[in-house]
């Protein structure tokens, strides 16, 4: 029993530090990387408390959203999932037919930019932030039906700007990672 309860307790673990790094995991998705069943999966969730990935991404857009400033949340590309003005922010961008060069399902550099510009700003805390400069670079593409998560950290403060890495994946898959100064406008 008590083996079970240790193994048990290392999973839960397993399962909370999966979540926190990529909070859109499905059950399935869990139950593969857990190397167990999604019932043993949706079991450990109710245990720990954690909504199904549904519920969950509801009550993280909700909060993030609570604490946006610099935009409104319709000019945020992607959905804004997570949001510490200042630090950090979190979205998510599902990639449709639409967004894909013509012909191809490989998803447009332009959405790519314009989720990691928007994450960008959005991590500031302050009415007016406009982009003052970037460099990037794209490391791989997405193609449709991938979904792109975008991370900003806010870094130092320099000469009255602020310096935001965006790291965009699909998957474990870098495909952008990008430096923005934003300069925050009076």
């Amino acid at each position: 029993m008590l083996k079970n309860k240790s193994e048990r307790q290392s999973r839960q673990e397993k399962l909370a530090k999966i979540l926190a790094e990529n909070p859109m995991t499905t059950d399935n998705e869990l139950a593969s990387l857990l190397n167990v069943s999604i019932s043993t999966v949706r079991l450990d969730r109710a245990l720990m408390g954690v909504p199904e990935l549904r519920e969950r991404v509801r009550t993280m857009a909700q909060d993030a959203v609570s604490k946006l400033q610099s935009l409104n949340p319709s000019e945020v590309i992607g959905e804004l999932l997570e949001l510490e003005p200042d630090k950090w922010a979190l979205s998510v961008l599902r990639t449709v037919k639409d967004m894909a060069f013509r012909f191809t399902d490989i998803v447009s550099d332009n959405y790519v930019y314009s989720q990691a510009s928007s994450i960008a700003v959005a991590a500031i805390q302050a009415a007016n932030v406009i982009i003052d400069s970037m460099r990037g670079e794209y490391k791989g593409h997405s193609h449709v039906g991938d979904v792109l998560i975008a991370r900003a950290k806010v870094g130092v403060n320099h000469d009255g700007k602020k310096i935001v890495s965006v790291r965009t994946k699909v998957g474990d898959r870098e495909i952008f990672v990008g430096r923005f100064i934003l300069e925050v406008v009076e």
